[in-house]
């Protein structure tokens, strides 16, 4: 087993890091890209340099290992900068902001207000007379808070 391991060269590791190149293709997430990298990393540091096996399968975990990190750190800080600024799945918080003409007069308190391809209930402190262009400015739940465009 060990004459085995000290024929290894440097095309074995090439051959290697393009196979797990090629699993990541089936779709692993990533994983086997940055493990595929670090296996053709140390394919061409073998080619420039002779270290022994014991030396080439310590790089291979090391590269592998600090690669993958470098991936899920990266990863991590872009999720949270997308979680903080996206209002995917939400919406209601998409609505804010968003300005409608009302197609019917709305009393002090609670109505209904078309904006979008739906009716939402909404909130006002003010009454409004039809064709009053309001905003909303707030919601809590499904309960939308307008105010007349200023």
């Amino acid at each position: 087993m060990i004459e085995l391991l000290q024929q290894v060269n440097h095309w074995h590791w090439l051959a290697f890091g393009l196979a797990l190149l090629c699993f990541e293709i089936l779709g692993t997430a990533g994983y086997f890209l940055w493990l595929g990298i670090s296996a053709l990393i140390v394919g061409a540091l073998l080619s420039l340099l002779p270290i022994g096996w014991q030396m080439q399968w310590m790089s291979f975990a090391t590269f592998s290992l600090i690669t993958t990190w470098l991936w899920w750190r990266f990863q991590r800080n872009k999720d949270r900068k997308d979680d903080k600024v996206t209002t995917l799945n939400k919406r209601s918080n998409q609505l804010i902001g968003q300005f409608t003409t009302l197609d019917s007069d709305f009393p002090v308190g609670r109505g209904r207000i078309a904006l979008g391809d739906t009716t939402w209930s909404a909130v006002s402190e003010e009454s409004f007379e039809i064709g009053t262009v309001v905003e909303v400015y707030k919601v809590e739940g499904i309960v939308l808070f307008i105010r007349a465009k200023q």
